[in-house]
């Protein structure tokens, strides 16, 4: 185990370094530029603006530009926010908590709803399992934005139990604000976690080490819990994994939708203004916590499966 940490660690840095390179790169050659968004409208003397660009280090090269934002960054100082003037810290550990709440919002709805759903699906009868897999079908068509708008309309607008913007402030406030886009970002992962739920447990129902179970007569409920859906786990575990790590990129949709202030939100806004340092703050953010969700599901994988041994695939 601690030789797989640590090969998943060192991993995780070069794809975070890889990544810095590659973000900051297609930042720096996409068209615009940092000094609309440093001036705006006013007209400055060349003077000025050098001793601006300086300060910034926009008159830099790309390779040394990149070198000051990384040694800053090992250092602890993920640099000052061209567009407010601000350490890019304060405003990631401002929108953070957002986002955050948002995505264990829509785990759990779809970690319930789909591991739900997909075994009453599997356990139960024709008609039940054929409107689950109807509903799943409406789930799975329907792109997030679309989800967001139709939520918005019918359940705030018309209904009113709900509000349309803002994240709320105290934890019931909060639920309430969120409960929308959590509803509307887990839509589709939630379907699709049903389907996957539901062959899972019918690929084990149809196992022989099921058959015998019953044979020996024990008992069905204890045939399903211990023989059936523990072994059914594995590939849940997986495309759950995949999904919430899937869910803070996501959020981007979702946030601008609501008017939730999030990382999402903050990382549009932000490639919009030029802003490097923000942006490769954001994105590293959500590059690290996608590494390591897919490292909590591996270590996982050990206790659904003793056979497994992390660290020792080539033996």
């Amino acid at each position: 185990m601690l030789r797989y940490l640590g090969r998943q660690l060192l991993s995780m840095v070069i794809l975070l370094l890889l990544s810095s390179v590659l973000i900051y790169g297609s930042l720096y050659l996409a068209p615009g530029s940092a000094d609309a968004v440093l001036f705006g409208n006013h007209t400055v003397t060349p003077a000025v603006r050098h001793a601006v660009e300086a300060q910034y280090h926009l008159n830099q090269p790309f390779y040394v530009q990149y070198w000051d934002w990384l040694s800053g960054a090992l250092q602890g100082n993920l640099g000052t926010s061209i567009a407010f003037r601000t350490p890019v810290s304060q405003r990631v550990a401002a929108a953070a908590p957002v986002t955050i709440y948002l995505v264990i919002y829509a785990s759990i709805l779809i970690t319930i709803a789909g591991v739900g759903l997909g075994v009453a699906s599997a356990l139960g009868g024709r008609r039940l399992d054929a409107t689950i897999m109807a509903v799943t079908n409406v789930g799975t068509s329907v792109p997030t934005f679309v989800a967001a708008i139709l939520l918005l309309e019918f359940f705030s607008l018309k209904l009113g139990w709900f509000p349309s913007l803002g994240a709320g402030s105290g934890f019931f406030s909060r639920i309430q604000h969120l409960t929308l886009p959590a509803v509307a970002l887990a839509l589709w992962a939630a379907a699709y976690l049903t389907r996957v739920t539901r062959t899972s447990m019918r690929d084990e129902l149809r196992g022989e080490h099921v058959a015998t179970a019953r044979a020996r007569g024990l008992r069905n409920s204890l045939v399903i819990r211990r023989h059936v859906f523990r072994n059914a786990l594995l590939p849940i575990v997986t495309v759950s994994g995949l999904q919430v790590a899937g869910l803070i990129a996501g959020t981007i949709i979702v946030e601008q939708a609501f008017g939730l202030n999030g990382l999402g939100q903050l990382l549009l806004t932000s490639v919009e203004q030029k802003d490097y340092a923000t942006v490769q703050a954001v994105a590293l953010i959500l590059v690290g916590a996608f590494v390591v969700v897919n490292t909590l599901v591996d270590i996982a994988y050990t206790f659904l499966d003793p056979r497994i041994r992390l660290g020792l695939r080539e033996a």
